[in-house]
């Protein structure tokens, strides 16, 4: 089966493509060992299936399963459910979202991975045609009364239960986590809304932006720009960018650099090299780590370039393909 990751699908991803067929898109976020994935599939023949997840053991597990069970109709894709939505589904193309049992994410420095707030939902909703489905499980009451106030407040979902949750779901698959958390005499949380006809806030797909990319002269050889370097961090908004390190090799240096967007979190590389000029150098993206060319990757191009050309005042600028909103 075919590795899939939202490091190397398009942004936006045409799923008729993908899957060789144009059918309603159902997504499941965090999918673990696949169970419902594969309950899903079987419901829905006539439907294409998405399935998310983060950890590498949960998804080839899956893809193995899937390659033995023969499923035309399931893909499964390494990501988060925040890239996924705002870089890879187009408005109103989803028909059904499943969350089972999320990481609630407690501790303050990790609110920002908790998939249920108010950005994310918002998202979620843009992308859910009219008339779709959303469900959400939980076994842990803090985040089920949190889920309840979100989603409650979100006037394009109505709930299709009679209470802000149930205590059971007649029809519905039981996952492994499911199972151990029943086992272990922990109640489960359920929740069935469905997406309305009121306008969603205008969220389009989030596309990659032209690859970075700086020439400059330098009085100083690479060694000398190296042996300066420090590791630093810099905060603009809700973006990070912390550069990590730096390496030489033949001709050129190679810089680790870590990135933290709303939407991704990316540690990839950008390589300096040396033209054919002398004491002229390019600074450019690296395959290294799948980089995808975001605001975040243009403002560590333009942090690292500035950085550079600032070592000696002799340096000028020759080329400069960033985009002016990244500086």
């Amino acid at each position: 089966m075919q590795k899939l990751s939202s490091l190397t699908l398009p942004w936006p991803t045409n799923w008729a493509t993908l899957f060789g067929t144009d059918r309603p898109l159902i997504l499941e976020i965090g999918f673990g060992r696949g169970q419902f994935l594969f309950h899903l599939a079987q419901q829905h023949p006539d439907h294409n299936l998405v399935g998310l997840e983060v950890s590498n053991r949960c998804l080839t597990h899956v893809e193995n399963a899937l390659e033995r069970m023969e499923f035309e109709n399931v893909r499964v894709i390494h990501g988060t459910a925040e890239t996924a939505l705002h870089h890879m589904f187009q408005p109103a193309t989803l028909t059904q979202v499943h969350i089972n049992f999320p990481d609630p994410w407690f501790k303050t420095k990790h609110g920002h991975r908790r998939l249920m707030q108010r950005d994310t939902l918002d998202t979620l909703v843009n992308r859910l045609a009219p008339g779709a489905l959303l469900y959400l499980a939980t076994d842990i009451i803090e985040y089920a009364e949190m889920s309840s106030e979100i989603l409650q407040a979100t006037p394009q979902l109505e709930n299709l239960l009679d209470a802000p949750w149930a205590g059971s779901m007649p029809g519905r698959v039981t996952t492994k986590y499911e199972m151990k958390a029943i086992r272990e005499g922990r109640s489960c949380y359920y929740f069935a809304y469905r997406r309305n006809d009121r306008p969603a806030l205008p969220l389009p797909v989030i596309k990659e932006w032209d690859m970075p990319h700086i020439v400059f002269s330098s009085p100083l050889m690479l060694p000398e720009m190296l042996s300066r370097f420090q590791p630093s961090d810099s905060v603009d908004g809700e973006t990070r960018v912390s550069l990590i390190a730096g390496y030489q090799g033949e001709d050129t240096l190679l810089f680790e650099v870590f990135i933290k967007e709303p939407t991704i979190e990316q540690r990839i590389g950008f390589l300096l090299l040396a033209r054919d000029q002398p004491h002229q150098y390019t600074l450019q993206l690296s395959s290294l780590g799948h980089p995808r060319s975001t605001a975040g990757v243009h403002k560590a191009a333009s942090l690292l370039g500035d950085w550079l050309i600032g070592l000696h005042p002799d340096s000028q600028v020759l080329i400069n393909k960033l985009r002016e909103d990244s500086d």
